[in-house]
């Protein structure tokens, strides 16, 4: 049972409290939770709004429905960024969403209750602990429409390896939930039925530990994050969307074809 009525935070984020626990769930289950343009400085307000909650003291993330954790950015939404600067707002937008996750002085799990794939994968990143359901599967697969993962390609190395990142990212392919495990982007599998369970247990035993201990810990685990690289993630990135490869993506991704990506030069 929550603790209060549950907070709606823009069209598709709400918050439940359960004791020092936020439960904050992705909810567009139509959609499979995918990231619309707005999702962004919404999951920032969601933490802005949680720091600020004295009582929370651990922040969990799922999704809505059995079918995904987040299926990654929406896709017609890209459509809608026409101009470079737009582009370039969309870029810093995502990243600054990943690393307040990051950076969030609150310890954070994400429960990945199925598919988690582009943003969705990169979201997993950004969180402190990732627990997974059996069915869950990940994949950073947005090479298909002429991009990369901005967040993806710079922490996927650290968490589980260059050559694996290399692999996900080139061939598209989805991992299960026991190669993450295996490869170290899942620290427990788990049945689905219990996976929120099993979550907020994991939180509770967080919530016995000092919160100025947790912070100090997380900051000196993430020290070794290079800010600059986000800079030049930026800027490749937003060449890379204003690209034809890009355009020809997006538009075969949404009539349902295969793509007719331009000849290597």
């Amino acid at each position: 049972m929550s603790d209060s009525s549950p907070v709606r935070i823009g069209p598709h984020l709400v918050i439940e409290y359960r004791g020092p626990v936020a439960l904050v769930t992705m909810d567009r289950p139509e959609k499979l939770n995918a990231m619309g343009l707005n999702y962004w400085a919404d999951m920032r307000e969601v933490f802005d709004l949680l720091e600020a909650e004295p009582r929370v003291r651990c922040v969990v993330i799922t999704g809505a429905g059995e079918k995904a954790f987040c299926a990654g950015g929406d896709i017609a939404g890209f459509r809608e960024l026409i101009t470079l600067r737009a582009k370039r707002n969309f870029q810093i937008d995502a990243m600054k969403t990943f690393l307040r996750v990051e950076q969030s002085p609150l310890p954070v799990i994400a429960a990945v209750n199925g598919i988690a794939l582009g943003g969705g994968c990169e979201m997993t990143l950004a969180c402190d602990v990732v627990l997974a359901a059996e069915n869950a599967r990940f994949g950073m697969p947005e090479a298909a429409l002429g991009l990369v993962p901005g967040y993806g390609i710079l922490r996927a190395p650290q968490i589980i390896g260059r050559q694996m990142t290399k692999m996900m990212v080139m061939t598209r392919r989805h991992v299960s939930a026991d190669e993450a495990y295996r490869i170290g982007l899942v620290q427990q599998v788990v049945p689905q039925d219990e996976l929120l369970e099993t979550t907020l247990a994991m939180a509770a035993e967080i919530d016995e530990s000092s919160p100025l201990a947790l912070d100090v810990g997380k900051r000196a685990i993430n020290r070794g994050n290079d800010m600059a690289e986000f800079d030049y993630a930026v800027e490749a990135l937003t060449v890379l969307q204003a690209s034809d490869d890009t355009d020809e993506g997006t538009k075969a991704f949404l009539e349902r074809r295969k793509p007719q990506f331009s000849p290597r030069v």
